[in-house]
């Protein structure tokens, strides 16, 4: 996702996700909370992550998968860790 489409989404503004993202602009409970939700994940998750850690590939996948299919992409991928823990 890009910082604009990002930015649009929560009501803000590309310049302020730049800030936040740099560490120019602290990430508060407020931040965390309004983005979160439109990453698909929870607010713990983005202080938790370093983005470099993510595959590159990954994110590319799933920034094209459409929003009211990313709850199915994400049951597959939830089967997948289940059977690597069963097996």
């Amino acid at each position: 996702m890009t910082q604009a489409k990002l930015a649009e989404a929560i009501g803000t503004t590309g310049a302020v996700i730049s800030l936040l993202e740099s560490g120019e602009r602290r990430l508060s409970d407020k931040w965390l909370t309004r983005i979160a939700p439109v990453l698909g994940i929870g607010p713990g998750h983005l202080l938790q992550t370093d983005p470099s850690d993510i595959s590159s590939d990954l994110l590319e996948i799933w920034a094209e998968i459409p929003t009211d299919q990313q709850p199915r992409a994400i049951e597959v991928l939830k089967a997948f860790r289940v059977t690597s823990i069963k097996g």
